[in-house]
């Protein structure tokens, strides 16, 4: 069975940084795209970022595009998200995804 554990989150202010990690079990990791994926208060689950199987492909959305970085250690089973210049609008619970699963998240809160 897969299992995806996010962890980093954490209350942070506005211009920091946080690095999430989500380290996955299971199933052969280096074979898949993971992806990170957030959800705000009130809202749907929306994409942040993938990155494929060799970490030579990234692809991010529009609103963290420049300030957030993707990466993976297939070493490690870990996919990792840099995240710098958070705003408020960047508080969500931030999910991992990929192997067909989700991980539980973990909450960044962005104080302005």
């Amino acid at each position: 069975q897969v299992q995806l554990v996010e962890s980093g989150g954490g209350l942070v202010q506005a211009g920091g940084s946080l690095r999430l990690s989500c380290a996955a079990s299971g199933r052969t990791f280096s074979r898949y795209t993971m992806g990170w994926f957030r959800q705000a208060p009130g809202k749907e689950r929306e994409f942040v970022a993938t990155i494929s199987w060799s970490g030579g492909s990234t692809y991010y959305a529009d609103s963290v595009k420049g300030r957030f970085a993707i990466s993976r250690d297939n070493a490690k089973n870990t996919v990792y998200l840099q995240m710098n210049s958070l705003k408020p609008e960047d508080t969500a619970v931030y999910y991992c995804n990929g192997m067909n699963y989700w991980g539980k998240g973990t909450l960044v809160t962005v104080s302005s």
